[in-house]
């Protein structure tokens, strides 16, 4: 199919990924402000993604060479324009009615990569055949939650490979939603017509009778929670590479490669299931010292400034993702909202490497955080 985006123009006066999002709170009604800003509990996490990018301190070097730089990185065999993919949000018509189409024409056109939800609410045969061929666009990859159904979870994998996804993203940190306090007070609930219709086939799960004192979530729900043996029964029925998103302990880390999955997203979920959880700067570092370059290493969380990315990139990531500000550009202008939320973070870029001494990301080593200084500054574990 070929999608037509919207006309749409940006507001004006949006200069940063925080104008995006204080521009889109004003239209976005307190449903959907719930479901897409709120975090987990007292959503300590969720400003704790912020807060640690902040207090990460660049320390730039002065009269490097920097013609001829460039932002590009090299991702499961690809060359990328930039280290930006689009993370998965689930439900995004609910921020404006071409949702998922718009976000994705968007990336393609910016030469970032997708990752599309399993809760998306378009068929993502209808993602891949809009942007599959552009040849400027970056990878297309499908976020996957294992269904309690796993002849149903088969038959979507199955779609997502028919489809042409380049790769699978298997979310692993939320066997069950978490405390979204923001969310029960509003109220929360789709709205009509919006729906994970890639789901829309699945069985129902078979009903438990509970006895007396027993836990809805121990003794039903966790039942169908997946385990490192449903990661190998996932790497056993597709051709695709598979990822891991969620990892933010060393010890996970170092058994997801000793199965050989093809990545690793270290993320929180954006804040959104164990409050308290450590923010994924403060994990990123321990994370790729796990793993000794066996595997790439993405991160999410709290990303809102070039600068955020090139600190990522010197703590060892292969690649960032952003979620929550794809979401507060596309409520504000469609596809240019989104393309212009990607323009931003890479403009940014590659300021902040002009600025720091660096021609590629490369250069981007622990020493651009001071790791090289006095151990104050080291943010390595030891």
């Amino acid at each position: 199919m070929t999608y037509v985006p919207s006309r749409q123009q940006l507001p004006p006066g949006i200069a940063s990924l925080a104008d995006h999002e204080q521009h889109a709170r004003q239209h976005l009604d307190d449903n959907a402000w719930a479901y897409f800003a709120g975090g987990a509990a007292d959503e300590i996490s969720l400003r704790a993604n912020r807060s640690a990018w902040d207090a990460l301190t660049l320390w730039p070097r002065m009269l490097r060479p920097l013609a001829g730089g460039h932002t590009r990185i090299e991702l499961l065999g690809r060359t990328l324009a930039h280290p930006v993919l689009l993370a998965p949000v689930a439900f995004q018509r609910m921020a404006h009615g071409d949702g998922e189409l718009a976000t994705a024409y968007a990336a393609a056109a910016m030469g970032a990569g997708v990752v599309l939800s399993t809760q998306a609410t378009l068929p993502l045969e209808t993602i891949a055949q809009a942007v599959l061929n552009d040849a400027g666009r970056g990878p297309l990859w499908f976020q996957l939650y294992l269904q309690h159904d796993r002849g149903f979870t088969r038959a979507l994998v199955e779609r997502a490979e028919a489809a042409g996804y380049e790769a699978l993203v298997l979310t692993v940190d939320a066997p069950s939603s978490g405390a979204r306090d923001r969310e029960r007070r509003a109220g929360f609930r789709l709205p009509p017509g919006i729906d994970a219709v890639n789901l829309a086939q699945m069985p129902p799960a078979p009903p438990v009778a509970l006895q007396p004192g027993q836990s809805a979530l121990f003794d039903a729900l966790l039942h169908q929670a997946p385990t490192w043996d449903d990661v190998a029964w996932l790497q056993s029925i597709t051709r695709l590479p598979v990822l891991l998103k969620g990892v933010l302990h060393p010890a996970d880390a170092h058994q997801a490669a000793s199965l050989q999955v093809a990545g690793l997203v270290v993320s929180n979920h954006g804040g959104r299931t164990l409050d308290t959880a450590p923010a994924t700067a403060t994990a990123l570092p321990r994370i790729v010292q796990a793993v000794h370059g066996a595997l790439p290493v993405l991160v999410d969380g709290g990303i809102r400034r070039g600068t955020d990315v090139l600190k990522a990139m010197a703590l060892g990531a292969s690649a960032v993702l952003v979620g929550r500000p794809v979401v507060w550009g596309l409520s504000n202008a469609g596809a240019a909202g989104v393309a212009h939320v990607l323009r931003l973070l890479r403009d940014e870029l590659e300021i902040a490497m002009a600025l720091t001494g660096c021609a590629t990301l490369a250069d981007a080593s622990p020493a651009l955080l001071g790791a090289d200084l006095d151990a104050d500054y080291r943010v390595f574990p030891s």
